[in-house]
C-alpha cells in the first residue's frame, strides 16, 4: 500500500499552481485597468473599455461573431484577422489554427484581449447579424431527450435567413449559474416563416444552456437570440442530394427540405438518411411519411444501430455509414448535406468521398 505521504508533495504543488492561477486572474480583473482604448473593426473605430476579449467587446458594440461553444475555445468559429495590437498566439488558440491561418494572423476572438489600441478585420456580412427578442410560444418533447421549441419574434419582428443556418441562444443566469452563456442551434423551420424561430435541442447532461431550456424556460418567457449565422444552406444546382443526420442534427435538414419546391425535389431526388440508436430515438416519422407521400422523388431512410427489446424494427440497421452505399452507389453526381456529431460526420465524409462525392460538394454543420 502506498503511503499518503507520497501524494502530499504533488497535492501541495497542484494546490499552489491553482492558487497562483486564481490570484493572477483576480489581479488582472481588479488591478489591471486598461482604461479606454480604440478598437478598429474594418473601417469602423470604437472607443471601448480595455480588458475584455475581442469577442466580448464586439458583443458590447452589437457586433455578433459566431461562437458555437460560447467562448470556450473549442469551436473555432470566432476567427478574426488580427491587424495590429495583439501578442503571440496563445496555447489555447494554436490547436485550432492552420499554418496558413497563422501566417495570415488569424486569431480566435474569444481568446485575444483588447488591452491597447488594436485592429481586427471580420467578414462584412457579420455586421448584418442582429439581436432578437423572442417569446416562447410552444415546446414539446420529440424524444426523451430532444425538445422542439417555437419562438415568436418580438423585436425585430422578422428574421431573414437561409434554410440551414443557425442562431445563438442566450441563457440567462439561473440557480448557481452566475452569468449568461451563448450556444448555437440550427433553425428547423421554413425560411419563409420569418416571424418565428424553431429549434430542436438535445439535452446535454450538465450543459448550462440545455439545462436552462429543459428545466427553467417556460411558455411565455422572453429570450434573446442572435443570428443568422453559417454557410450551411442549399446550393442552387441540379445535382442529386443525400442528406445525413442524427439526433437534433435533423433540424437544418428539415429546414432545407421543407423549403424546397416540388419541382426541385423531383429534379434533385433527395434521400434523407437518419441515424439513431434505438426506436425511442426516432421522431417526426409521420411528418416524413407525409412528406414522402406528397413528394414521390423524396425518400426518408431511418437506420437503427442498436435496437432495444420490443423495438419491432424492420427497417435499415447498423451505423448510418453502413447504409450510405445502398442509396448512393455512385456519388459522382451527388451533393451531400450533413449535420451531427464530429465523429459521425468525419466517418460519413470518408464514406462519401470513397463513393465518388467531390469533397467540395459535401456541406455540413458539425456540433461537438
Amino acid at each position: 500500500m502506498v503511503s499518503i505521504d507520497y501524494f502530499i508533495p504533488a497535492l501541495s504543488m497542484a494546490s499552489l499552481a491553482t492558487s497562483l492561477a486564481v490570484i493572477i486572474l483576480l489581479a488582472e480583473h481588479f488591478l489591471m485597468d486598461y482604461g479606454e482604448v480604440e478598437l478598429q473593426v474594418n473601417d469602423k473605430t470604437f472607443k471601448v473599455k480595455g480588458g475584455s476579449t475581442v469577442l466580448g467587446t464586439l458583443k458590447q458594440e452589437k457586433i455578433f461573431l459566431p461562437s458555437a461553444c460560447g467562448g470556450r475555445a473549442t469551436c473555432a468559429y470566432c476567427k478574426v484577422k488580427a491587424v495590429t495590437g495583439f501578442g503571440d498566439i496563445l496555447p489555447t488558440e494554436a490547436p485550432l489554427l492552420t499554418k496558413e491561418e497563422v501566417s495570415q494572423n488569424i486569431r480566435l476572438a474569444c481568446q485575444i484581449k483588447v488591452k491597447n489600441n488594436c485592429a481586427v478585420t471580420i467578414p462584412e456580412e457579420l455586421f448584418s447579424i442582429k439581436e432578437f427578442t423572442a417569446r416562447l410560444d410552444s415546446v414539446e418533447y420529440l424524444t426523451y431527450d430532444i425538445k422542439h421549441f417555437k419562438f415568436k419574434l418580438l423585436s425585430p419582428s422578422e428574421i431573414d435567413f437561409k434554410a440551414g443556418q443557425y442562431v445563438q441562444f442566450q441563457s440567462p443566469p439561473y440557480g448557481e449559474v452566475s452569468e449568461s452563456v451563448y450556444r448555437a442551434y440550427s433553425m428547423s423551420g421554413r425560411a419563409d416563416a420569418r416571424d418565428v424561430i424553431e429549434l430542436m435541442v438535445r439535452l446535454v447532461p450538465e450543459g448550462i444552456c440545455t439545462t436552462y431550456m429543459f428545466n427553467h424556460l417556460k411558455v411565455g418567457h422572453e429570450v434573446s437570440l442572435t443570428g443568422p449565422y453559417g454557410d450551411f444552406f442549399l446550393r442552387d444546382t441540379d445535382r442529386k442530394m443525400v442528406c445525413i443526420a442524427g439526433g437534433s442534427g435533423m433540424a437544418p435538414i428539415r429546414s432545407i427540405l421543407s423549403g424546397m419546391t416540388t419541382g426541385d425535389i423531383e429534379k434533385r431526388r433527395p434521400v434523407f438518411l437518419f441515424g439513431a440508436r434505438a426506436r425511442r430515438d426516432l421522431f417526426l416519422l409521420s411528418e416524413w411519411a407525409e412528406f414522402e407521400a406528397k413528394h414521390p422523388g423524396f425518400r426518408f431512410i431511418p437506420a437503427l444501430s442498436g435496437q432495444e427489446p420490443g423495438d419491432d424494427w424492420s427497417g435499415e440497421t447498423g451505423r448510418i455509414t453502413d447504409v450510405i452505399a445502398k442509396y448512393v452507389p455512385d456519388g459522382r453526381d451527388f451533393e451531400a448535406y450533413l449535420c451531427g456529431s464530429p465523429g459521425m460526420l468525419n466517418a460519413c465524409v470518408d464514406v462519401l468521398r470513397n463513393l465518388g462525392v467531390n469533397e467540395e460538394r459535401i456541406f455540413y454543420d458539425k456540433f461537438g
